[in-house]
């Protein structure tokens, strides 16, 4: 798989993780390939685990005490070091892995808060039809919530036990085209959103909420 859309583009990285912690994983196969996706179309990558994020289950008396632990203080480092973030994220009963979600719960109560204007893109891999695309709908709500800017467009793998070449890249050209085309989307968006400031007003706009007086919080 070869681009040449990333000729010319101004500077961007990228954190790149699965939300899963079994070695050799579907979603953890997906991050790789995502990985390499995003370096061959010209962003620069971080490809993490999500065994360095993990924490214990969030307790505001540790908060209160200033006790972070160590899993979500390098979250917090490793999403201030990049320009966007690209989550392989399973299915867990039709909804998000708790690891998961209790890291961005304390990552969510740093402040500043760093997933506000955040850019996120979130994919997923299933040996089901789905493909785990049911838990990126929930995975958006929170992260919508604290302010990330989440993709309008996901990517879902469905039997993906089945999907993978040898050499790691999707087998259906089809899918394979499609899953290049929403990163280099993905990353285009990221790269306006760093370097040019109008597409910050033009976002919104997009979405149908022109900025004026009443909406000024997104200005």
């Amino acid at each position: 798989m070869s681009s040449q859309a990333g000729a010319g583009r101004e500077p961007v990285s990228f954190l790149v993780f699965a939300a899963s912690l079994r070695s050799g994983s579907l979603n953890g196969r997906l991050a790789e390939l995502a990985a390499r996706t995003i370096e061959e179309n010209g962003g620069t990558v971080e490809l993490a685990s999500m065994t360095q994020f993990v924490a214990d289950a969030y307790d505001q008396d540790l908060e209160n005490e200033g006790a972070f632990p160590e899993g979500a203080a390098r979250l917090r480092s490793a999403l201030l070091d990049c320009d966007g973030f690209v989550i392989a994220s399973p299915e867990y009963n039709a909804s998000i892995p708790g690891v998961l979600k209790n890291s961005i719960d304390w990552v969510s109560r740093y402040r500043p808060q760093p997933l506000n204007e955040l850019d996120g893109m979130l994919i997923s891999a299933s040996p089901s039809m789905v493909g785990g695309n049911r838990g990126l709908w929930a995975l958006r709500v929170p992260f919508e919530h604290l302010g990330a800017r989440i993709h309008p467009d996901m990517f879902s793998l469905a039997q993906a036990h089945h999907a993978f070449a040898a050499d790691g890249t999707i087998e259906d050209e089809a899918l394979a085209q499609r899953f290049e085309s929403v990163l280099v989307s993905f990353m285009d968006s990221v790269e306006a959103h760093k370097h040019y400031p109008c597409a910050k007003k033009t976002w919104f706009e997009y979405l149908g909420e022109r900025p004026e007086a009443a909406t000024e919080r997104v200005e």
